[in-house]
């Protein structure tokens, strides 16, 4: 794995779909790691004075960053966005009568759109704020859809994200070092803040933490991950079934690493948000220049 970031071609795409489409009914019982991601992202908006009209969520999955949105810009339109249409559908919960009011605030039920990040059904500049759970890293090149992202949002408007980091499931590699891929290739921190400017956004803002989550075994480990959707979806994955011997060198590599009684799990999460500028180039490639004009009197 490198810590640069993701080339083309390496991410079986259709296995990512498979796998989100088999979770989906099951998803809210396995994505506590996404809502805890996403509940530090929203009390990052506590500093944040944009009120966004409207705000697209990228890869949404069954929408778990709705309600907390919905709460905190009541006046918001939101639109889901993910590749899996059954994520999607899952997340829809049918209500009668008073419970659809009370649902969003003064929103109505979210727009969901099963489309790429890459490609999105949208409008140039009709969104204020691109909102971006733990998508990037199941992406080829975080590129297209940043640039996507910037596309579609009006001038002021707003990009935040989080992602996995290079660190991440570090010791499940380090246990197989069989040639294989064993997790999602991860951009590092600073590549991804290089993307944001050269895809136009200004006044990028990087960081990131270590989670280290601990289990009584690898069993329960490798559970969490299916039920999360996180299995490793990379074409250079081993296709076929584990060795027995490949699998005891593996759990013998993982024990090593025991400490106080737990096997740790390694997660980087990166954060990061960015702005759109006004334009400085005209779309040929021309210089913009602005000149204020004199207040009169």
């Amino acid at each position: 794995m490198s810590a640069g970031a993701p080339h083309a071609g390496f991410v079986d795409r259709q296995q990512v779909g498979r796998r989100f489409a088999r979770i989906a009914p099951k998803y809210g019982e396995g994505d506590f790691f996404a809502r805890e991601i996403d509940r530090r992202m929203q009390e990052r908006l506590d500093v944040v004075t944009l009120q966004p009209k409207r705000i697209l969520d990228l890869g949404c999955s069954r929408g778990g960053s709705f309600a907390g949105l919905a709460e905190r810009y009541p006046d918001a339109e939101l639109i889901g966005l993910d590749v899996a249409p059954a994520m999607l559908t899952a997340g829809r919960t049918p209500k009668v009568g008073w419970q659809r009011w009370l649902s969003f605030g003064k929103n109505s039920e979210p727009l969901r759109l099963a489309a790429d990040a890459a490609n999105l059904p949208l409008k140039s500049r009709s969104a204020t704020m691109v909102w971006s759970n733990l998508l990037l890293h199941w992406l080829d090149d975080p590129i297209p859809a940043l640039a996507e992202a910037h596309r579609v949002l009006e001038i002021g408007g707003l990009l935040m994200f989080s992602t996995l980091g290079p660190d991440t499931l570090k010791e499940l590699r380090t246990a197989f070092a069989d040639g294989y891929a064993h997790t999602q290739r991860f951009a590092d921190m600073h590549d991804l803040g290089d993307m944001l400017v050269g895809c136009g956004f200004a006044d990028p803002v990087m960081d990131m933490e270590v989670i280290t989550l601990t289990y009584d075994d690898l069993d329960t480990l490798f559970g969490e991950l299916r039920a999360a959707g996180s299995s490793c979806a990379m074409k250079a994955r081993r296709h076929g079934m584990t060795g027995r011997q490949s699998w005891a060198n593996a759990r013998a590599a993982y024990e090593a690493l025991r400490k106080d009684g737990k096997l740790p799990a390694t997660f980087e999460v990166v954060y990061g948000h960015a702005w759109k500028a006004e334009p400085k180039k005209t779309p040929d490639g021309r210089a913009i220049v602005r000149f204020d004009l004199p207040r009169k009197g």
